[in-house]
């Protein structure tokens, strides 16, 4: 069969970004025509592509390993992993091959990002480091580990993660049915399946790994949490990626609440939207009074007090624990006021024309944004842009939601000369403030609540 290459490839073939793979397509009527692949992610012919990089003068370099790559892609996709754990190929090349191998089925594969893995090590690793899902072992290849093991449930990662771990021991299988993998590890490393409500609920109930409580039949991800620990020996760490509604499920409350209570974490940071790493370790000593919740990776360290978790929710999100200091921001806020504003006598009232008249002539020189969006050029030697766009926001205030477009050209303008457009447009701009002020403080008003009620700040 032939070689083929996606958009992606081109665009490393020639050294350039998707985007401008993206523009070729649509500039030039004699790029190849796909022959395959899906709509969102179309397949080329190799040849036709070289042909086509010659012929528009664009250098590209196609190397052994991309080229073997290529003929790789020849394979149906669902015996793609089977073909890529046969290739006779350096250590290097397959690495090569199986970052592609990734990139190609990302949706079905869910690996764990490169930046997340960094992560994870940063926070758990040791000298015998376990992890009971290791896919096809990027965890474990990145871990600082002499001893490394694994299990992996599908048949064809657990060969590529024996390729790229000649030296670590791999095991095919379900982790939670039938453990595989020694216990008393110095660190145990986990991204395990989410939302598998076929688990092995009914066969696990008596499980002796359940420590802290049975899993509901709907949180799996706490089933993984508790193997993970027992999997580590007294005072291993633990570092589990799980979904972040996890720190926060009603059904999970009693089992967060036993690994506080016994001080098994360490702490939550979120580390991508909707997903949260949990640092977990296997409890010996005294019991820490803190943990760390924190809403992006860094340094952990302790910043919320167990007690204070251990309410009805034992909600452990750092979303919800983390950000802003309530009491410092209300206290920074400055009063909020109306600018001074005379009432007119009948006679100050100006004439008005329209923004219509006031635009025609000579192009402008200053742009002033409309609450649509929309600029206009101006020139503002006749018209002051503070006082144009004042006049702009009350026409657009005036027009009710959903009624007939504003046609901003008949919009009536007072009719004023520059220096006093410059004192309209200073007015206007102490309203905007009041106005952005205002909605500050409904911010304030929010977190206020909340603050309250999350024991971040209390009653005077």
């Amino acid at each position: 069969m032939d070689e083929t290459v996606s958009a992606g490839d081109i665009a490393r073939l020639a050294d350039v970004g998707r985007a401008a793979v993206s523009n070729w397509r649509r500039r030039f009527e004699d790029f190849p025509s796909p022959v395959g692949g899906t709509a969102s992610s179309p397949l080329y012919l190799l040849r036709d592509v070289e042909s086509w990089l010659r012929r528009n003068g664009k250098p590209f370099q196609v190397s052994p390993a991309e080229r073997l790559w290529t003929r790789l892609r020849t394979v149906d996709d669902l015996k793609l992993g089977e073909a890529l754990a046969e290739v006779d190929a350096d250590a290097a090349t397959f690495e090569f091959l199986h970052a592609r191998y990734l990139e190609a089925h990302s949706r079905l594969l869910s690996p764990t990002p490169p930046e997340v893995v960094e992560v994870v090590l940063a926070t758990t690793d040791g000298d015998t480091v376990v992890d009971p899902a290791c896919g096809t072992g990027s965890l474990l290849r990145a871990s600082r580990g002499r001893h490394k093991s694994g299990q992996e449930l599908d048949p064809v990662s657990a060969r590529i993660a024996r390729r790229r771990l000649p030296d670590a021991e791999i095991v095919t299988g379900d982790s939670l049915r039938r453990n595989g993998l020694p216990g008393h590890a110095d660190a145990v490393v986990c991204d395990p399946p989410w939302h598998d409500r076929a688990w092995g609920h009914e066969e696990l109930v008596g499980d002796a790994r359940w420590t802290y409580g049975l899993p509901p039949r709907g949180e799996p991800e706490l089933a993984w949490l508790q193997h993970c620990l027992s999997l580590a020996k007294p005072g291993g760490l633990v570092a589990v990626l799980l979904p972040s509604a996890t720190a926060s499920r009603r059904p999970g409350k009693r089992i967060r609440g036993n690994l506080l209570r016994a001080g098994a974490v360490r702490g939550v940071m979120t580390v991508q939207p909707g997903r949260d790493l949990w640092l977990l370790r296997n409890p010996v000593g005294r019991v820490p009074e803190r943990i760390a919740l924190l809403d992006a990776p860094g340094p952990v360290e302790p910043n919320t007090r167990v007690l204070d978790l251990l309410d009805d929710d034992v909600d452990l999100s750092p979303a919800r624990r983390s950000g802003t200091d309530v009491s410092a921001y209300l206290a920074a806020q400055p009063t909020f006021a109306l600018p001074p504003l005379p009432a007119l006598r009948g006679q100050d009232v100006p004439e008005h024309t329209t923004i219509g008249e006031l635009v025609r002539g000579a192009p402008g020189a200053h742009a002033v944004t409309s609450p649509t969006g929309a600029v206009y050029e101006i020139d503002p030697e006749r018209l002051d842009p503070g006082f144009l766009e004042g006049v702009l926001r009350a026409a657009f205030s005036r027009t009710p939601t959903g009624s007939t477009r504003l046609d901003v050209r008949r919009t009536r303008v007072p009719l004023l000369p520059l220096a006093e457009q410059r004192r309209y447009g200073a007015a206007f701009a102490q309203l905007r403030a009041l106005e952005e002020g205002l909605g500050d403080a409904a911010e304030l008003v929010r977190l206020g609540y909340s603050g309250l009620l999350g024991g971040q700040v209390g009653p005077v």
